[in-house]
């Protein structure tokens, strides 16, 4: 650990990087059962998913803060390196608050035996990395029938998330409604048709949705006991008050009240810049991350319908090289408003934006075609790596 402190300091210390994974990577490389060390004598929730995984870490950790220090790896390093690195930052919390990559989920929940596990969605992204969604709700049900005295708090909208979730011994449902079904058309079992009526899905074999526990409806989350719970949440769109939901519902689970819990996530103004609104010179710039088809279509429901968009894709490892993902995004929704495309792969983006017939022009710098529109409100959207240096230049991010 003092070898990972000491090499996570010279990463910052000269620039290279905030230090986070190569400390981590460090203290694995010298001790392969750090993790599990650190893990020790703590109550450890893991948060995984495609989508949410840093904001519902993050609602979680403020909820559970009402009892006690929470370790939590808030700048989104999710993977073992930043893991680790985010519980020996802590070594006193007595609770952990971790999101991590589905990839990684099998691995790290071994290592460190949580009381509780949050699944909140599965879908594509990064193929390239991380392959067909099919194969990771394989290996998310294997690691969760592992670990029988896990609470697993699953998504029952998605379909995926339950064939995972019904081989829990303690499953608790959570409903906040179906908006993603790209990748659930066809049954994870069988490859029978899922049939939709209403709220309720099924499918011939016998998986079908369970009844939840928890329900939100529109911005209040029903308890299992049939209180309300009133969010009012400051962050925006219904894919932020399902996190909510998830949230309530976790920290519940370990002695969190409701209302106390929602009071605490009404604090929340930004995930990591995400949602902030800063001033540029003559632009107010609300900055928003969307890196996948699913995410996408949250972002486009949030997105102000008179206000230009400038959107920055890039394709580095984190992103995943590949960027066939951009043609099951419905960018057809920014017909009629100013768009500007930028960042490495914005020439792939401009393709898309023709074949969906948006009107666009390109600018290789995303703060140069933040500065290139009109006085007034901007909308920047970016993927993982964009978003990220966005954040870097841009005073106030």
């Amino acid at each position: 650990m003092a070898a990972g402190r000491l090499t996570a300091w010279l990463s910052r210390s000269s620039g290279l990087g905030r230090g986070g994974m190569i400390g981590g990577r460090v203290t694995l490389a010298l001790d392969p059962r750090a993790l599990e060390r650190l893990g020790r004598e703590r109550t450890v929730v893991l948060v995984t998913g495609t989508n949410g995984k840093t904001t519902t870490a993050l609602m979680i950790s403020q909820a559970l803060e009402a009892l006690a220090e929470v370790a939590a790896n808030s700048d989104g390093a999710n993977m073992p390196d930043g893991i680790l690195a985010a519980l020996a930052k802590s070594p006193e919390a007595p609770y952990a608050v971790l999101e991590v990559d589905e990839t990684y989920l099998p691995w790290v929940a071994e290592q460190l035996e949580p009381a509780v596990l949050v699944l909140l969605n599965l879908s594509r992204d990064q193929l390239d990395r991380v392959g067909e969604v099919r194969s990771t709700e394989r290996d998310l049900r294997a690691a969760i029938a592992g670990h029988p005295g896990t609470t697993i708090v699953a998504n029952c909208d998605d379909v995926l998330v339950t064939s995972a979730a019904t081989a829990a011994a303690r499953p608790l449902w959570v409903g906040t409604g179906r908006r993603w079904t790209g990748d659930s058309t066809a049954c994870p079992r069988c490859d029978g048709l899922i049939r939709h009526v209403g709220e309720h899905w099924s499918c011939a074999c016998g998986l079908a949705r369970p009844e939840p526990a928890w329900t939100l409806d529109g911005d209040l989350v029903r308890t299992p006991g049939g209180r309300q719970v009133d969010l009012d949440l400051r962050l925006p769109g219904d894919a932020n008050r399902a996190n909510a939901a998830f949230a309530l519902a976790a920290a519940h689970r370990l002695g969190v009240p409701p209302h106390t819990a929602a009071a605490r996530l009404r604090t929340i103004t930004d995930i990591g810049g995400r949602y902030r609104t800063i001033r540029r010179s003559r632009h107010s710039v609300r900055l928003m991350l969307a890196k996948n088809p699913a995410g996408w279509a949250e972002t486009l429901r949030v997105l102000d319908e008179d206000t230009p968009v400038v959107v920055a894709v890039n394709a580095q490892e984190a992103d995943g090289r590949d960027l066939s993902w951009l043609w099951d995004v419905h960018f057809e929704r920014l017909r009629g408003r100013q768009v500007v495309v930028t960042g490495e792969r914005g020439a792939d983006l401009a393709v898309r934006l023709c074949y969906a017939e948006v009107a666009h022009w390109a600018e290789s710098d995303p703060v140069a075609a933040i500065d290139a529109l009109p006085p007034g409100g901007v909308e920047l959207v970016a993927n993982y790596t964009a978003f990220r240096d966005l954040v870097s230049r841009l005073p106030g991010a």
